[in-house]
């Protein structure tokens, strides 16, 4: 029961990360990236602090005083590598366009078996593998990669999925050894909110009428994506390793094409619907054919 909320909880998390696609590029007219990542973590912060206060506070207390430091670390590791992923794609969509944006940060699909396996010599069930390859195709053809030009820009793409590799990775230690979703879920908004902060403030201007004209944006993307969905995650992956979590993740853009296609009417062509389907199948893959070796052996 317990492996079926988790992947509900991906599901639903992967879900939201799709539609707030949306938001994130109407929100963004008037607004820099790291402003709008600032303001919008900051709000996913206030989202589940009452949460943290409500059902995990007790739980800090006892479980956390042996090895504080340790989750301190790991932590703080989550949230510098969210950053770090989201403000490289960012900055990367300054020299390349979005299919090729879209298409590298898919990437971190393939990168997260490849480190679990040689760096922390971790053993990958097979079917990771072929769903890993479907997972990139399905990926080449939803952003219509193959009418797109490779620039430099895409070299921070490639360095933006590790880093979205490594919060995965990271987010499936912290929760082995700690089990608190949410509290990791806080701390990792206010370091994400934190470090965008100041190359906000730096580079970009802070204009409150233009973060007040795009609320309903940014409270989708805050509350939702920025809060619930990231806490959603990081329960998940309470019950799925990270390498078949990252597959599951890869759905993002399979959702983020079903939105623009019904709210923008944006135009479902063939390449988009290969794409989905290639994807698709390395999800059921990934997680089908485990559970069938396992009843197998019943």
């Amino acid at each position: 029961m317990s492996k079926t909320i988790s992947l509900l909880s991906a599901l639903l998390c992967t879900f939201i990360w799709g539609t707030t696609f949306i938001a994130q590029d109407t929100g963004m007219d008037e607004i820099g990236p790291f402003t709008f990542n600032a303001v919008r973590f900051f709000v996913g912060f206030l989202a589940i602090a009452p949460l943290v206060i409500l059902f995990e506070i007790k739980k800090f207390k006892s479980e956390f005083r042996l090895d504080f430091k340790t989750f301190v670390i790991l932590s703080l590791l989550i949230g510098l590598s969210l950053f770090l992923g989201s403000a490289l794609q960012q900055v990367a969509l300054l020299y390349t366009d979005v299919a090729n944006a879209a298409f590298f940060t898919i990437f971190y699909v393939p990168m997260v078996p490849i480190i679990v396996f040689f760096l922390f010599k971790k053993k990958i069930h097979w079917s990771v593998w072929p769903s890993v390859f479907l997972c990139v195709i399905g990926g080449y053809f939803l952003t219509n990669f193959q009418d797109a030009t490779v620039r430099l820009g895409d070299t921070l793409v490639i360095i933006c999925a590790l880093f979205w590799s490594l919060h995965i990775i990271f987010i499936g230690i912290i929760i082995e050894e700690f089990n608190a979703p949410i509290l990791i879920g806080l701390i990792q908004t206010l370091v994400v909110s934190t470090c965008s902060l100041v190359p906000g403030l730096m580079f970009e201007e802070f204009v409150l009428s233009d973060i007040l004209s795009h609320k309903i944006q940014i409270l989708y993307a805050g509350i939702l994506s920025g809060g619930i969905a990231f806490v959603l995650q990081i329960y998940a992956q309470k019950n799925i390793q990270p390498a078949p979590s990252a597959i599951i993740f890869s759905l993002e853009g399979v959702f983020a094409t079903a939105a623009a296609w019904i709210i923008l009417n944006q135009i479902l062509d063939l390449n988009n619907i290969l794409g989905c389907t290639f994807i698709l199948a390395g999800v059921l893959i990934s997680q089908l054919l485990p559970e069938i070796k396992k009843s197998k052996h019943k």
